[in-house]
């Protein structure tokens, strides 16, 4: 790869892991402890990306004075039981050491709290692969101040990448208004959570099936993008 070499930003549950139900199950499992309404399994999928504590008071509706005990056992449960009930989507290392290989760098973004972004990471044996891993607070009960968000947690991906130039790649709405807001294409995988044409509405500049379309997209933003610079640099402004 050259120095134009453009890094690729993963988001992780729904697009590097698939969760398996170890999410899902602790939310529920976190409801039912408290006496807590338990979502449809439908509703309970849509919670797999945005930040817990919007879902559940949102669209779980916890009462605020209950949140703070309903993340305390929900992580409970996900440390013991939910990471190894997840997996990698097929393809997703054959990619990242196809990346490794040829000197593309890659980052996470997640709105998966940082520390444990890197736990499930290591759990899998991926953590190695990646310049930076980027999540939001540790504390996801956190309801006052100003929460790190998807926009927030790729500009600190971009920081450590150092560079304005990178590939989203996410399965949700977030992730694609997150990479727009800092001027990056996202491209949308649909083996993740998002309903039915969320990603193609959100602006996604594909939505992929497997992994080797993934590469392929990458593939042509990266001649695109090389063409771009090659193209200044004739102009003799760099």
């Amino acid at each position: 790869m050259t120095s134009t070499t453009v890094p690729v930003i993963f988001d992780l549950d729904g697009t590097l892991v698939d969760p398996a139900g170890g999410i899902t199950e602790g939310i529920a499992s976190a409801l039912r402890e408290l006496g807590l309404p338990v979502p449809g399994q439908e509703l309970l999928d849509t919670m797999i990306g945005p930040k817990l504590s919007d879902s559940l008071l949102n669209l779980a509706k916890v009462p605020a004075d209950q949140l703070g005990e309903v993340v305390r056992r929900y992580r409970e449960y996900y440390v013991a039981s939910g990471i190894g009930q997840s997996r990698l989507y097929p393809g997703i290392r054959d990619i990242l050491e196809s990346f490794a290989a040829a000197g593309r760098p890659v980052a996470v973004a997640t709105q998966k709290p940082q520390r444990l972004a890197r736990t499930v990471l290591a759990h899998h044996g991926i953590d190695g692969f990646f310049q930076g891993i980027h999540g939001s607070a540790d504390d996801e009960a956190a309801v006052e101040g100003v929460p790190l968000g998807k926009t927030q947690i790729i500009a600190a991906a971009l920081r450590e990448l150092d560079t304005q130039h990178a590939i989203m790649v996410g399965d949700r709405a977030q992730d694609v208004a997150g990479a727009i807001a800092n001027g990056l294409d996202c491209i949308g995988v649909a083996w993740g959570f998002a309903p039915l044409g969320e990603l193609e509405e959100a602006g996604s500049v594909a939505v992929v099936s497997t992994g080797d379309e993934l590469v392929a997209v990458i593939e042509r933003l990266q001649a695109i993008h090389t063409a771009a610079m090659s193209g200044v640099s004739n102009d003799g402004n760099v």
